[in-house]
C-alpha cells in the first residue's frame, strides 16, 4: 500500500474561485483517514484531485514519495468508489468485477482466481452470476468495493458511497467497510458529509470548511478538543449548544450573557485562559450530553449551574432531547440529553449541571478555542 502526502495542494477556477486552498494531510501507509464537512466544503474535489480526475493548481501531491501531479489517473495505482455504483448493468457481477482487469490484460486465470477471492471476503460469492438490477443496494455497492479491490491499488478512494442506502443498511455497510479495512491492511481515503460515518470510521478524520482544513485529529480528539467554532458545532449529535456572551472582571471572573451568568471555574486552568478575555466577548459552548438534572443523585460531579425551561421534547426510546431557553429569552432554544425515564413538561422549569471538565470557551472574533 502507499502514503499519500499533499503539500500545499490548491484548486482554483475560472473567475478566481477557489475550491480548495492550500491543503496539507498526510495519509500515512494502512490508515483509514476520513474527510468530512458539509456540502460545497470541497472534500470531493481534494478526492478528486488525488485521482487524477480534477487538475492541481498548486502544491504537491506525492504516492510513496513520488510526485504524481501529472501522472494519469490510470496510471496513478489508484482505485475509487463512487456514490452511485457506477456498474455495468448488462453484464453480470464477475464481469463487473473482472472488467478493470481484462482492460490491463491479465490472465484468465489470474482473474478468475482474484474476482473468487474478492467475492468470498465480501459475501458475494452465491451472486457471481447475477445482474446489478437483480441484487439489493447493499448488493451493488459491494460489487462495486470489489471491483475496486480485485485490482489490488496502493491506495482506495471512496466518494460518499453509502449515501443512496437507507439508514439501516448504511450501518451495515459501515461495519463492513470498516471490516474490510482491518483484512485488508489497505491505505484508505473515505469522502462523507456524515459526522457520524465520519467519527465510526476513520482512524484519522479532516474536517474541511469553504475550501480549507479545520482540523486534522483522531476522531475522540475532534469530539473532546475541538480547534474551533466549527468543528465544535459540526463534530456531534446532537450538535454543540452555544451562547455569546462577555467575560466580566469583578470579585471573581463570571460569564455573562442574556438569562445566564456564572462564576468561571478554576478547575483545569480555566480563569487562567480567560482572564486575558476579561471585558471581551466570547462564545461558551457546551454538549447536550454532559448537562444533567441537578435533582438525579446519581450524578455528583462538579459543575457549572443553569436554570432553564423545558420548551419541547423528543422522545427518542432509551434517551430524550429535551430542548430548553433561559428565564427570559424564549426565542433561542437549546437542548440537553437525558434519560426517557425522567419525563419533562412544556414550561417546566429546571435546573441543570453541566459537567466543569467539559465547558469550552470560544473568541468571538476569531471563533477559535480559547
Amino acid at each position: 500500500m502507499a502514503k499519500v502526502e499533499l503539500n500545499g495542494i490548491r484548486k482554483v477556477y475560472k473567475g478566481d474561485v477557489v475550491a480548495i486552498g492550500n491543503a496539507n494531510v498526510t495519509v500515512e501507509d494502512k490508515e483509514f483517514v476520513v474527510l468530512v464537512g458539509p456540502s460545497g466544503c470541497g472534500k470531493s474535489t481534494l478526492l478528486r484531485m488525488i485521482a487524477g480526475l480534477e487538475e492541481i493548481t498548486g502544491g504537491d501531491l506525492l504516492i510513496d514519495g513520488a510526485r504524481v501531479n501529472d501522472i494519469s489517473p490510470k496510471d496513478r495505482n489508484i482505485a475509487m468508489v463512487f456514490q452511485n455504483y457506477a456498474l455495468y448493468p448488462h453484464m453480470t457481477v464477475f464481469d463487473n468485477m473482472a472488467f478493470g482487469l481484462k482492460l490491463r490484460k491479465f490472465p484468465k486465470k489470474e482473474i478468475k482466481r482474484r474476482v473468487e477471492e474478492t467475492s468470498e471476503i465480501l459475501g458475494l460469492h452465491e451472486f457471481l452470476h447475477r445482474r446489478p438490477k437483480e441484487m439489493s443496494g447493499g448488493q451493488r455497492q459491494r460489487v462495486a468495493i470489489g471491483r475496486a479491490i480485485v485490482r489490488q491499488p496502493k491506495v482506495f478512494l471512496f466518494d460518499e458511497p453509502l449515501s443512496n442506502l437507507d439508514a439501516k443498511l448504511r450501518v451495515q455497510m459501515r461495519m463492513e467497510i470498516k471490516r474490510l479495512h482491518k483484512s485488508l491492511q489497505a491505505t484508505m481515503i473515505y469522502v462523507t458529509h456524515d459526522q457520524i460515518e465520519a467519527m465510526t470510521l476513520g482512524d484519522k478524520i479532516v474536517v474541511l470548511k469553504d475550501g480549507a482544513v479545520q482540523q486534522i485529529d483522531s476522531p475522540m480528539n475532534l469530539y473532546n478538543n475541538p480547534a474551533n467554532r466549527f468543528v465544535a458545532g459540526f463534530i456531534g449529535s446532537p450538535a454543540m449548544n452555544f451562547i455569546n456572551g462577555r467575560i466580566a472582571e469583578g470579585q471573581e471572573l463570571q460569564f455573562v450573557a442574556e438569562g445566564i451568568q456564572f462564576g468561571i471555574p478554576g478547575e483545569l486552568g480555566l480563569r487562567e485562559k480567560l482572564r486575558p478575555f476579561a471585558g471581551k466577548e466570547v462564545i461558551f459552548g457546551f454538549r447536550p450530553e454532559y448537562m444533567y438534572d441537578k435533582k438525579q443523585e446519581r450524578e455528583k460531579q462538579l459543575s457549572v449551574d443553569l436554570n432553564i425551561v423545558i420548551d419541547t421534547i423528543e422522545m427518542i426510546g432509551s434517551e430524550s432531547f429535551n430542548y430548553f431557553y433561559f428565564q427570559g429569552n424564549p426565542e433561542r432554544s437549546f437542548c440537553f440529553r437525558g434519560s426517557s425515564e425522567h419525563r419533562y413538561e412544556s414550561g417546566q422549569e429546571v435546573k441543570v449541571g453541566v459537567d466543569v471538565k467539559r465547558l469550552l470557551f470560544f473568541d468571538r472574533a476569531t471563533e477559535h478555542r480559547i
